[in-house]
């Protein structure tokens, strides 16, 4: 296995890669895990990078700082304003999977109040008015499924929707059963949360695994790198360790939560 930051680079690192598939590839003893075409595993896999060595931006155009964070910024507009932080980069990847892939009745979340924002609605041309913890539907639009009445959407979502409702839609699951896609998440203000968004496994069963995130304030995705094992990083193994410890979170391992279903 490589010990050191350049033969790291040289031999799982493809710099001309432009998706996570093609520019990470496992370490020596370990194979992707197989998951099926259409699924959100192969979806997530497969986003598209901005170059390699290409900053971050934030929602006002500014770069942040890869050193001891990021390895590479996920190709996604996140619009001007200060919305697309955490646990809604997370729940943009999930929805734009669903509308990728014709299920729209599938795209809902729910609000901080409690609210059940469904995009079947939005879709029939309803939309949101929230008053302090009130919130409720109304006829405001003719029918559109556009990708531009998606986003409007999702800004809905970003704003009134967060760790703290993420937390409690999704299911707790074991560090033993992780498939990618599922979630690291602390509810709070601040808390936070990071996706699983590829994984390698070895002839033993144990498993090395991507993560990426957003942050505060609204900022594009980004692809973490490892500071508990720099040797394998960005590439991550919770074999032996108590906690897992990303550059701006340590998380507790049974803060591992899943979708309703493993798609």
């Amino acid at each position: 296995m490589p010990n050191n930051q350049e033969n790291t680079e040289v031999d799982y690192i493809n710099k001309e890669g432009m998706t996570i598939r093609d520019r990470y590839l496992p370490i020596e003893g370990y194979i992707r895990a197989e998951y099926a075409e259409g699924t959100f595993a192969e979806f997530l896999r497969n986003q598209k990078l901005k170059p390699y060595g290409e900053k971050v931006l934030y929602f006002d155009g500014r770069e942040k700082s890869s050193n001891g964070i990021y390895d590479s910024a996920f190709d996604v507009d996140i619009g001007n304003r200060d919305l697309h932080q955490c646990a809604d980069a997370i729940m943009l990847l999930r929805a734009e999977y669903l509308y990728s892939q014709g299920q729209y009745d599938k795209i809902s979340f729910n609000f901080v109040s409690g609210f059940k924002a469904e995009y079947k609605k939005w879709i029939d041309g309803y939309r949101i008015d929230v008053q302090g913890n009130d919130a409720e539907y109304y006829k405001a639009a003719e029918p559109s499924n556009s990708y531009e009445v998606f986003r409007k959407y999702m800004d809905m979502v970003f704003a009134y929707s967060g760790t703290l409702s993420l937390e409690k839609e999704l299911k707790s699951v074991s560090v033993d059963n992780m498939n990618i896609g599922d979630v690291f998440i602390v509810g709070g203000n601040p808390g936070h949360a990071v996706i699983v968004v590829d994984m390698a496994v070895n002839s033993n069963g144990e498993k090395i695994f991507l993560l990426a995130q957003s942050y505060m304030p609204a900022q594009q995705t980004q692809l973490l790198i490892n500071p508990m094992d720099e040797d394998i990083s960005p590439w991550y193994s919770l074999k032996g360790k108590e906690k897992l410890i990303t550059p701006q979170w340590t998380f507790e391992l049974d803060t591992l939560k899943s979708w309703d279903e493993r798609t």
